[in-house]
């Protein structure tokens, strides 16, 4: 029912900048906080941002500063802008999305999108 799709992943260089975008088609009204998540090879999968519908952002520690989480609820649309990027920070970053399914039960489900790679190189 909500279909997601990342963008602006590619190779930049340490100490440079990148700023992903993912956008929610289908059953759009019914996303509630929206967020991005990486995950290096080899590592577990990290939370990097959130951010609510009423625009209530949660940063990692470690990217506190030099991230920032945004949305545009009329497009639809998560933005995560990287600024200050370190060669540790390369991994597949992921849009997630809390949506509540159409039903009587109003269950919440996390929807994910298909990733996109961040290289930092040094």
């Amino acid at each position: 029912q909500v279909q997601l799709q990342e963008s602006g992943g590619g190779l930049v260089q340490a100490g440079g900048s990148l700023r992903l975008s993912c956008v929610a088609s289908g059953n759009i009204l019914n996303i509630n906080t929206m967020g991005w998540y990486r995950q290096a090879p080899g590592k577990q999968r990290e939370l990097v941002a959130t951010i609510t519908r009423a625009g209530t952002a949660n940063y990692a520690d470690s990217v506190k500063g030099r991230f920032t989480i945004s949305r545009d609820n009329a497009k639809s649309t998560v933005y995560l802008q990287m600024n200050s990027l370190k060669p540790e920070e390369t991994a597949v970053y992921y849009c997630k999305v809390d949506w509540v399914v159409p039903d009587i039960r109003f269950r919440t489900l996390e929807i994910w999108g298909q990733g996109t790679l961040v290289t930092v190189s040094s």
